[in-house]
């Protein structure tokens, strides 16, 4: 049965073509022959690709995508094939080895023997890559292979590996696979000894914290992972960014078949799944490797650090990405007690939400060692909060909440983007220096403390980090405390000053017996006549290159549709764009998120404190011309919800197409009226999240400081 061609949109059409979506709306209009939809809505149709390409040859329009553009672009031509884009991981590497002649050579071969070289090339990798001895390329998958070559050649190993990736994901999202961060997995592998030469990932997924291992000079990486798919991408991730270690990946549940039941390794990395009952509770029940209890059903947690314990040597180390509930859930407490006491638990560490998936939980980073015989008593346990730290850093930062009211609050009651240099920085330096000396670790109340073992054995063991550093009341300092709450207090009262002034700044009158009407253009029309420019980032096109503004000068951030939702300053990593070509962002621009849904703004002006970030990929620009259109009365207009809705496509998730929202064609002098009217109700809803958060703050301080005995309620009023 003849499979389907992969479906297009207007916007891919035009990349496919090297033009811009005008045109492609032009050839619709214009030429009868233009290929009719083949799906989609009327408002966003869908073309079949296969027909595209071949109208676009006849016309002599040759695909202008850039190599990864153009990959991406031939395997959703090629998605029907059998095996998909991961039967093309074991070739990334394989191409990555050759000379940029020799790749070009293999892509004038016929496709028949193109097909039986790159099969044969994959097959050779059989003892590194899993399942490469199976793959089975054909003539027909000719032009993908082709493809699959250039973008090696011309974007590298790493870019080609990150488009198949894409595609892959797709399939295995719904397993609830999380790559792990590499800010993360980084500190992770800081935390292991230098020294640490045999690393194994018991469940590796992508591979990102071998590589992390890796760079900290691990030449044995070993990992396996229950995901075919996901096994040979780690494979492949660690012989692009590791050439010079030894890597071995296999395939299987490390629970239930564990792929290295005889080896010993210096060293663990693991961020295993959570929250699986069908981790092999009942067939596993006898197995040795329980050393310190038989784990619960509801335990997989702690049957993945049993296993990573048996896994090393005498002394070796274990570092483990957990759920907050494995240290405190009561079906565990036997087995906390036993790491605990065995002294194979050296450290926990709280992460703030938000640091790696779930977003929405704290992580926690557990530092396990395996006891050695006749090794010293180990009396206590680090525990180290970095969530209670983040949040009062951002205090600290910023005690009484104040920001820029004529442009946006950058921390009011949003989570202040997570500083990874600090994070780690807060985290190694405790680690550092307990290992030197444990029982002369000097505590941090509130962040970092070593419990006495003894202290920790009680009828629940909880390891919970915020339960064990919180400060006692010998660790408070009444002054200090009473200082505190005065700061924010008075803060809190000049926030209220503030907000009824902004809600008091002008009187708002009725615009008469009926509302006002007036005609409106779309943002593709005002771009058109050149009142505006429309920027989004885009992967590295002639086009998009253009769009970056002579003379323009980055910061190296990147402002994200999160930060305009939060209010945040720019707080991406340019590393995530994928491109070279991102705009620059300019005083004046505005900014809408390109995905409706969710609580916050959907646009913002750019103020001084944004100038210099790159355009992350949710986010659209609007460059306005001063001279005719006024940012504010712009930003204004185009988060309204009745024009969002209108300029939305999708369900699940709502995409906004940004030329079709519309702006009200009003002469300048009226426009700024409007913009500074939006200046200050946008200033009043700022003012009002920044008193609301104090005053929480502000509630907090003095309860605490009252139930814990650093403060005294105020003297009764006296009486004439």
């Amino acid at each position: 049965m003849p499979q389907p061609s992969a479906q297009v949109t207007a916007a891919e059409i035009s990349r496919i073509a090297g033009v811009t979506r005008a045109t492609v709306s032009n050839w619709r209009r214009r030429h009868d022959d233009f290929p009719s939809p083949s799906g989609g809505t009327e408002s966003s149709p869908l073309y079949d690709l296969e027909t595209i390409r071949t109208w676009l040859a006849a016309r002599g329009h040759a695909s202008a995508a850039n190599p990864t553009e153009e990959l991406r672009t031939t395997l959703r031509l090629h998605a029907h094939r059998s095996g998909g884009a991961a039967d093309l991981l074991p070739l990334v590497p394989a191409a990555s080895r050759l000379t940029p002649d020799a790749l070009t050579a293999l892509g004038t071969l016929p496709s028949a023997e193109l097909a039986a070289y790159t099969r044969k090339a994959v097959a050779a990798l059989a003892d590194t890559v899993p399942g490469a001895d199976a793959v089975r390329f054909t003539a027909a998958d000719a032009d993908v292979l082709r493809a699959l070559l250039l973008c090696v050649r011309d974007e590298g190993g790493e870019a080609a590996l990150g488009v198949l990736a894409e595609r892959e994901l797709e399939d295995s999202a719904a397993s609830g696979t999380y790559q792990t961060p590499q800010p993360l997995a980084d500190l992770a592998a800081r935390l292991l000894p230098d020294t640490a030469s045999r690393v194994l990932d018991p469940a590796c997924g992508s591979g990102t914290l071998l590589a992390a291992a890796a760079r900290r000079g691990a030449q044995n990486l070993y990992g396996q992972d229950t995901l075919p798919v996901q096994a040979r991408r780690s494979a492949v991730t660690l012989m692009l960014t590791a050439p010079e270690a030894s890597v071995t990946i296999r395939t299987g549940d490390s629970l239930r078949a564990d792929a290295f039941p005889d080896l010993i390794t210096d060293a663990v990395l693991c961020n295993p799944p959570y929250g699986d009952r069908d981790w092999g509770h009942d067939e596993l029940a006898y197995d040795p490797r329980w050393a310190y209890g038989v784990p619960a059903r509801a335990e997989s947690e702690l049957a993945w650090v049993q296993h990573t314990l048996a896994h090393l040597v005498p002394g070796g180390h274990a570092v483990l990405v957990l759920p907050p509930a494995t240290a405190s859930r009561a079906s565990g407490r036997r087995i906390r007690a036993e790491l605990v006491r065995s002294g194979a638990l050296r450290a926990v560490v709280a992460l703030p939400a938000g640091a790696a998936a779930p977003l929405h939980i704290g992580l926690q980073i557990w530092v396990l060692q395996r006891p050695e015989p006749g090794g010293g008593e180990r009396k206590s346990v680090l525990f180290v909060d970095t969530a209670e730290a983040a949040a009062a850093s951002a205090m600290t930062t910023d005690p009484t909440g104040g920001g820029n009211s004529a442009g946006h609050s950058r921390t009011r009651g949003t989570r202040p983007p997570l500083d990874w240099t600090d994070l780690a920085a807060r985290v190694l330096t405790s680690w550092e220096a307990y290992l030197g000396a444990p029982d002369a670790f000097a505590d941090e109340p509130g962040a970092a403390r070593a419990v006495p073992v003894v202290a920790l054995l009680d009828d629940v063991v909880d390891l919970t980090p915020a339960r064990q550093v919180r400060a006692s009341r010998a660790d408070v300092d009444p002054m200090e405390l009473a200082g505190q709450a005065d700061d924010t207090r008075r803060g809190l009262v000049q926030a209220a000053a503030s907000l009824g002034r902004a809600a008091d700044r002008t009187e708002w009158h009725a615009a008469g017996s009926s509302v006002r009407e007036w005609r409106t253009a779309t943002a593709s029309d005002l771009a058109r006549g050149g009142a505006l420019t429309l920027l989004r980032t885009a992967p590295d096109t002639k086009d998009s290159r253009d769009s970056v503004g002579a003379g323009a000068t980055a910061t190296g951030s990147v402002l994200t549709g999160m930060d305009i939702a939060r209010g945040t300053a720019p707080s991406g990593d340019p590393a995530d764009l994928r491109t070279d070509a991102a705009p620059i962002v300019a005083t004046g621009d505005v900014l809408v998120r390109a995905v409706a849904g969710g609580s916050g703004p959907m646009a913002r002006v750019a103020d001084p404190t944004d100038a210099g970030a790159l355009l992350g990929h949710q986010v659209h620009l609007f460059r306005p011309d001063p001279t005719r259109l006024d940012s504010w009365f712009l930003a204004g207009f185009l988060e309204t919800e009745e024009n969002i809705a209108g300029a939305s496509t999708g369900s699940t998730i709502v995409n906004i197409t940004p030329g079709r929202l519309r702006v009200p064609l009003l002469p300048l002098e009226e426009q700024r009226r409007y913009g500074e009217a939006f200046r200050r109700v946008h200033e009043l809803r700022a003012e009002a999240l920044r008193a609301a958060r104090l005053a929480e703050e502000t509630a907090r301080l003095l309860t605490g400081g009252l139930t814990g005995g650093a403060l005294l309620p105020p003297a009764p009023p006296t009486s004439d």
